[in-house]
């Protein structure tokens, strides 16, 4: 990733709801294409279980509704594509980067997910964890899934996300998603496990030590400080949240534009 002129990066943190993390992605970026905010790397801290859907999925060919209610899982839909993420708040590792387009070497898409990642990959080979993007956008160990990501773009600016799997109950999993089987069964559990590299299966380390790492590799070659969240950014957030990423309506509803983010 091209260091940009007279820039550093800021890196936040934060809990918030499901929704809010949806909004926060939409207003940061939208601020670093206006100048107001930096660019920003923001680790996630989730409040609650969460299915993720992207930008043109439909919720209904997606999720197990009733066993999402049943386990007090919320679903949200995100502003950019790509498929359906489970996590539980201490599982995963998500984060997202808000940048200007002139950070990236390549305009090309395939190449712009891989070089956005490759700090991350080289977080994970220095504690021992073996990785490598894979085109378009997982993560994977071996033939093993670690995680994935997803792209928007919009006025000159990128959202990239990615969540990495840290642990993950895959039983519970596939009573959520319908990922193949329509029912669980031994045989299903067995082939999500063969699909799927855990990070807690391989490394013996806390999954916020994990995230320290990766910010030390993330700050390598880059000017980078520790931030938070600005008032205004939080405000404009939980506006979007009461009046889109909130609302039924934007979960439910498929037919999107398929350019920019929403």
């Amino acid at each position: 990733m091209m260091q940009g002129e007279g820039e550093e990066w800021r890196v936040v943190t934060g809990e918030f709801s499901s929704p809010m993390h949806i909004a926060l992605d939409r207003v940061i970026t939208r601020k670093v294409a206006e100048g107001e905010s930096p660019p920003t790397l923001r680790f996630w801290d989730w409040q609650d279980p969460t299915v993720v859907i992207g930008r043109f999925q439909s919720l209904k060919e997606e999720v197990f509704e009733d066993m999402a209610d049943r386990y007090g899982i919320e679903v949200v839909r995100r502003t950019t594509g790509g498929g359906a993420m489970f996590c539980e708040p201490r599982d995963v590792i998500t984060y997202s980067l808000s940048l200007s387009e002139s950070w990236l070497e390549s305009d090309d898409i395939v190449d712009s997910y891989r070089e956005m990642e490759d700090w991350s990959l080289d977080a994970l080979d220095n504690i021992g964890v073996e990785a490598e993007h894979q085109p378009i956008n997982d993560i994977v160990h071996g033939e093993k899934k670690i995680g994935g990501s997803a792209q928007g773009r919009r006025g000159g600016t990128v959202l990239h996300h990615t969540m990495l799997a840290y642990d993950l109950e895959v039983e519970k999993m596939l009573k959520v998603l319908r990922i193949g089987e329509e029912k669980i069964s031994d045989k299903a559990i067995q082939s999500a496990e063969k699909r799927v590299s855990l990070l807690s299966d391989q490394v013996d380390l806390p999954r916020g030590e994990i995230i320290e790492r990766m910010v030390e590799s993330f700050a390598q070659g880059r000017s980078v400080r520790s931030g938070r969240l600005k008032e205004e950014e939080i405000e404009e957030a939980e506006k979007l949240v009461e009046q889109r990423y909130g609302t039924e309506e934007w979960t439910y509803k498929v037919d999107r534009e398929i350019e920019g983010l929403e």
